[in-house]
């Protein structure tokens, strides 16, 4: 009999050759035929999933954001009620939340690496810079939650503007991300989690500044 094949499986897989692809030679070298050979596949199955490259490329980004997403899902729900959670509770759960977008172990290293491949190619392919521009998007949206549900709770220092605070937020993010990436040497994991728990301290609110969970 004939093997039986998912397909929606063996589309990830083919995803999965696109990141160790991308990770490994950047994705200029993604090509259908190069990404065949990775997933061990001949290109006419390659071609059998997707229609051409741009649609691999669409559906390989999707992929890397949909697994970030769910983990960032993940550790929300986790949570539960932050209203009713203490102050360390909450500072942990956001903490936890935001080293999920950095490079801190070889998943999201290679997640990152993935990420930084394909924003560099949507600066010129509008394909792929439309969902780039949604990733932003949502990427801020997130931040700005973040930030104006601590003011909510009042772990935020009085006279910060949340909404300059997400854009610094988000910034300060992306280029920890960035830069570990470009130059592990001069920014490995720790000096991440450092650089992003000291910015944290400094937001919190006066009667906050004993509790620890940055």
């Amino acid at each position: 009999m004939p093997k039986l094949v998912d397909p929606a499986a063996r589309r990830l897989d083919v995803a999965d050759a696109v990141f160790r692809i991308a990770v490994r030679d950047g994705l200029a070298h993604a090509s259908l035929r190069n990404v065949a050979d990775e997933a061990g596949l001949n290109i006419g199955s390659v071609r059998h999933y997707f229609a051409g490259h741009q649609e691999l490329m669409l559906f390989a980004m999707r992929a890397m954001l949909d697994r970030v997403g769910e983990r960032l899902t993940g550790r929300v729900e986790a949570a539960g009620d932050l209203a009713a959670a203490s102050p360390e509770q909450r500072r942990a759960v956001v903490t936890g939340l935001l080293e999920e977008l950095l490079p801190l172990d070889e998943r999201r290293r290679a997640e990152v690496t993935v990420f930084v491949e394909f924003t560099a190619a949507a600066r010129t392919d509008p394909a792929l810079h439309a969902l780039a521009r949604q990733t932003a998007e949502s990427t801020r949206r997130l931040l700005t939650r973040v930030v104006t549900r601590l003011a909510a709770a009042g772990d935020l220092a009085p006279g910060i503007d949340p909404d300059a605070e997400a854009v610094r937020l988000w910034a300060l993010v992306d280029g920890l991300a960035l830069n570990a990436v470009l130059h592990p040497d001069l920014l490995p994991p720790d000096a991440c989690r450092r650089a992003l728990r000291a910015h944290l301290a400094g937001l919190r609110a006066p009667d906050a500044a004993a509790g620890e969970g940055w």
